[in-house]
């Protein structure tokens, strides 16, 4: 559906002597709902708002969750910014799970076919008719949206809109005209020496229609826009006040503890309850129809009282899956050929055919779990035909819906209470087993009950990232550049441009087989960036290898219709000193990646223990977003998504057995600890070009970058992550991990 920007509705609302400006993107206006939950003291709302308060303070209502990202910072600086605001008096509060306050900015920009915007971000099934007729009322933080999308589009005009009605409050109260009038650091002045706060005219603002494309600002103006500012969510996080789902404590509480069948797909059979009855604080055994619960006074003894049953399970078809046998599956369906073609170029299979310098390898990653510090979790409770709900939701629209359908109540009849998140990943965002369980817990329980999944449950109970095997085939010229470039792989998800290679070959293709995963697929941070940045950036370093040419060298010689792409991969050489001898026992390896509107180019430094395993001493990233907001905290994001993505490089795999996950805890599925992260730069390319996204783009090439270092150093090309499995000196796999 094309939107016209008539569909842009901005609303006024007089709220406790102050103004509060919306910002939605619906055809069916909700405004007198969100005018309702506005203008009570403490509300938030859900689009691109402002509420300025008679004290000049200004507020803004963030519609995406925190989970340590800095959307709850960069979005105010935003609106801020073209609100002309003093950045003392901005404040922030995240906008309620409610119907009427969707994120309209994201939807039209999926509407409009970005290709960075996952499929799943379209909203989940539960949405259903109504809240498509609602138009999708998305609420979700997934797929480095925030800023590039609600943020450029939403929190930005609804900044200049707020402006706009206190410059021309203040111009009808002084009698002058609006172009006279200047805001500025929250504070409206005339030359006549006439002046007033944004606080003082707010009232008389709120009485004015907004305009519906106000202009902004030049960056050349920007004051808050591309400073390093202090995130809002840090002190609460340092201080121990910030509340997680963890920490979710109401009158009367009960708490439990569940086991889900650990065969996917399977249910249970019978459980004798009497053991764990016998034992202190035990209030109730709850079974549902593919898990039991424990419900007790303390979570400890719901847990001891749970591994006191020995519950039996119908374990199903999956029963018999194993790792090999899904690898099997994949590597079958790769040489069937039956393949859904994703994009095309060029004719590659005559090229391949042509003759020149055949290069093939094959490809392969594992399962990855989420592995969230803060283990899934939720509190709920009914009382009457009514349910309330305490969790960390990175779609807290999304898990409200799914609240009704699964409790059978109308969505007014929900209440979600946000908590702060200890991780998300993707985890808290599509896949919401932890509230369906939590409810089905609820409905047997007399009062709020909070239920826990024990590490174990959280580990071997997740939805996760699809394993996948690549099957790589390229030709070189003569003169040693790529003339055919063929990948056919298994598992296709998001987002689409994943399996783009921004590389000049004349004839292209990307091919894929689907339905060879049994195993509950859910987003991990980059989603399909992680495989893909591995497959195509290891193959470019085995072309280069082929061709006899350097990495860097063979890669820039590819990207002749992509400035953008050679700029960056430039400034990672420059910063990693490409072309000069590393530091003795050390080699370096480079990768690329163009992932949510990103451009990420990084280097790795590595070097070889006497344990056969890798160290990874230094990356170095260089990193063209269009713009940053907050140069802090995208630093961290990069940084923090290239330790993400060197964990699963380094230790990550999740294997199947007789259709269970083989691992139970950090013991087996161990992560880079602080003593073993590199030093990582992070220098920025402010090209000018569409605003990227943050959270995911550092992810992407780092499994590549770190592989291609330990060829470099080795000469022995590992193909399969992790590389943990394999003693580095030899290439060989390790028998034992």
């Amino acid at each position: 559906m094309a939107l016209s920007r008539r569909f842009v509705i901005f609303s006024g609302v007089a709220a406790a002597g102050g103004l509060a400006v919306g910002y939605a993107l619906m055809p069916f206006s909700t405004l007198d709902r969100a005018k309702g939950l506005i203008g009570k003291e403490g509300a938030t709302a859900l689009s691109a708002w402002v509420r300025i308060g008679s004290d000049n303070s200004v507020t803004v209502i963030v519609p995406h969750s925190e989970m340590g990202q800095g959307v709850h910072t960069s979005m105010p600086m935003m609106l801020a910014e073209e609100l002309d605001a003093d950045w003392s008096l901005v404040r922030m509060e995240q906008a309620p799970a409610d119907m009427a306050f969707a994120n309209g900015a994201l939807a039209r920009e999926y509407l409009r076919g970005d290709l960075s915007i996952p499929q799943f971000l379209s909203g989940t099934t539960d949405f259903a008719s109504r809240k498509i007729a609602e138009f999708m009322n998305l609420q979700i933080t997934g797929g480095s949206t925030a800023v590039r999308m609600t943020g450029v589009r939403g929190m930005r005009v609804a900044g200049a809109a707020a402006r706009s009605m206190l410059i021309k409050a203040a111009a009808q109260r002084w009698g002058v005209p609006e172009d006279q009038v200047i805001a500025k650091d929250s504070r409206l002045t005339h030359a006549s020496g006439k002046s007033a706060t944004y606080g003082e005219v707010a009232a008389d603002a709120a009485a004015f229609e907004p305009p519906i494309d106000p202009p902004l600002k030049a960056k050349k103006d920007y004051k808050i826009v591309g400073t390093p500012v202090a995130r809002f969510d840090i002190p609460a996080k340092v201080d121990g006040s910030a509340v997680y789902g963890l920490d979710v404590r109401e009158p009367g509480m009960s708490y439990a503890v569940i086991a889900a069948s650990p065969v996917f797909g399977g249910t249970l059979a019978s459980v004798d309850e009497a053991p764990a009855k016998a034992m202190r604080g035990v209030k109730q055994v709850v079974k549902l129809p593919a898990a039991v619960a424990i419900v007790a006074d303390n979570t400890w003894r719901a847990k001891e009282a749970l591994a006191a049953l020995k519950p039996v399970w119908n374990e199903g078809a999956n029963a018999s899956v194993t790792q090999a046998s899904i690898f099997a599956g994949m590597d079958a369906a790769l040489v069937k050929g039956d393949l859904t073609e994703d994009h095309a170029m060029g004719d590659v299979d005559a090229a391949l055919k042509a003759g020149g310098k055949a290069v093939e390898a094959t490809y392969r990653v594992p399962f990855l779990a989420h592995a969230t510090m803060e283990t899934m979790n939720c509190t709920a409770h009914f009382d009457g035909d009514k349910l309330t709900i305490w969790g960390g939701f990175q779609d807290g629209l999304g898990a409200k819906a799914r609240a009704a359908k699964e409790s059978g109540l109308p969505m007014d009849n929900i209440t979600l209470h946000h908590t702060t998140m200890g991780g998300g990943f993707g985890r808290r965002g599509y896949s919401l087993d932890y509230l369906d369980k939590a409810i089905g817990v609820a409905r047997a329980v007399k009062g709020p009950v909070q239920l826990v999944f024990t590490r174990e449950e959280d580990m071997t109970q997740d939805f996760y990232r699809h394993a996948s095997v690549a099957r790589m085939k390229a030709v070189l010229g003569d003169d040693g550049k790529v003339t055919a470039w063929l990948h056919t792989f298994t598992e296709k998800h998001d987002p689409p441009e994943a399996l783009r290679v921004n590389y000049d070959f004349p004839n292209q293709a990307a091919r894929y087989a689907s339905g060879t995963n049994p195993i509950p697929w859910g987003p991990w941070r980059s989603v399909d960036h992680t495989q893909q940045g591995f497959f195509i950036e290891t193959f470019m370093d085995e072309l280069a290898h082929a061709a006899g040419k350097d990495p860097f060298e063979f890669r820039r010689a590819h990207f002749s219709g992509a400035p953008r792409h050679k700029a960056a991969l430039e400034l990672a050489a420059e910063m990693a000193g490409w072309g000069t001898a590393p530091s003795g026992g050390r080699a370096r390896g480079i990768a690329i990646r163009d992932a949510f509107g990103t451009i990420v180019a990084q280097a790795a430094e590595v070097s070889i223990g006497e344990d056969g395993r890798v160290r990874v001493h230094n990356v170095w990233s260089a990193v063209d977003p269009g713009e940053v907001v907050n140069p802090a905290t995208f630093t961290a994001q990069i940084q923090g998504g290239a330790i993400y993505g060197l964990t699963a490089a380094l230790y990550g795999e999740i294997s199947i057995d007789k259709g269970r996950v083989v691992q139970q805890n950090f013991p087996d599925y161990d992560m880079v600890r602080m003593a073993q992260a590199p030093l990582h730069e992070v220098r920025f390319i402010e090209s000018g070009a569409r605003t990227g996204g943050a959270g995911e783009p550092g992810t992407a090439p780092i499994a590549a970058a770190v592989g291609n270092a330990i060829f470099a150093l080795t000469g022995v090309r590992i193909r399969e992550l992790p590389f943990r499995k394999f003693d580095l000196t030899t290439g060989k796999q390790v028998a034992s991990l």
